[in-house]
């Protein structure tokens, strides 16, 4: 009677990869909102100043819904949890943010940022159309 053990590992299936990636992506997409939002919370003042700064109004208010909005949509696509909805929210924030604050596109600075949030918008509906995948509180 022989034995044999199998040695090598198990070839990773398209499926698990492309779980992989997708858990990967949501993470790395979400960590710009999450830093983006607890430098908000530690810097109040700094930030109150640039909404102001932009001419928006109630900048206070203005503050305590991006905070809200970055940190708590970046800790729910990190987790896969209410994916497409949240993914739809970050991207349209995107977009607002990207028109309040980056639309002057003669500023080479501007331009830049302007268009980074427009990619990251176009990232977040990706997931909001092909959802977290199987990794996170949603699975699909």
């Amino acid at each position: 009677m022989t034995t044999t053990t199998a040695t090598a590992a198990a070839p990773t299936s398209p499926a698990t990869a492309q779980n992989l990636l997708a858990v990967t992506g949501r993470v790395l997409i979400a960590a710009i909102f999450v830093m983006s939002g607890l430098n908000k919370i530690a810097n109040p003042a700094a930030t109150i100043g640039y909404i102001a700064s932009a001419g928006l109004p109630f900048a206070p208010a203005a503050l305590v819904a991006a905070a809200l909005i970055e940190v708590g949509g970046g800790l729910a696509l990190i987790a896969g949890f209410r994916t497409r909805f949240v993914a739809l929210m970050l991207a349209g924030f995107s977009v607002v943010a990207a028109l309040g604050f980056h639309a002057n596109l003669a500023d080479q600075n501007q331009f830049v940022h302007f268009f980074k949030n427009i990619a990251m918008a176009g990232g977040l509906l990706q997931v909001a159309a092909f959802g977290a995948g199987r990794i996170g509180f949603d699975r699909r």
